[in-house]
């Protein structure tokens, strides 16, 4: 099990992206758009410095809803390969069978 402490950052920073996610599209778009004047993308890029770091989409991390790992993520499954595995062995896995031969 990951630190619950880990686990709740990651989830604020998720609540903080969603939030200021449109914000921070229309603060790029003006800085990125070259038709608009120099001190216009200027007070642009100054506004969207302002905005907080954690409500970037790229500081969230992937992490398991079971047991909060952060690597060895399946993103299609949500979960890490370790909690797939005990899941699958319980039988709690629709579909998942476990390899013998």
């Amino acid at each position: 099990m990951a630190k619950k402490s880990s686990i709740e950052k990651d989830k604020r920073r998720r609540r903080l992206a969603k939030k200021f996610s449109g914000r921070r599209a229309r603060l790029k778009a003006i800085v990125a758009d070259k038709t608009k004047p120099m001190e216009e993308r200027f007070a642009a890029s100054l506004k969207l410095a302002e905005v907080p770091r954690n409500s970037s989409r790229t500081r969230i991390h992937n992490r398991c809803e079971v047991s909060g790992r952060p690597k060895a993520y399946y993103r299609k499954l949500k979960m890490s390969r370790i909690a797939l595995r005990e899941l699958g062995n319980k039988g709690l896995i629709p579909g998942l069978v476990k390899s013998s031969w």
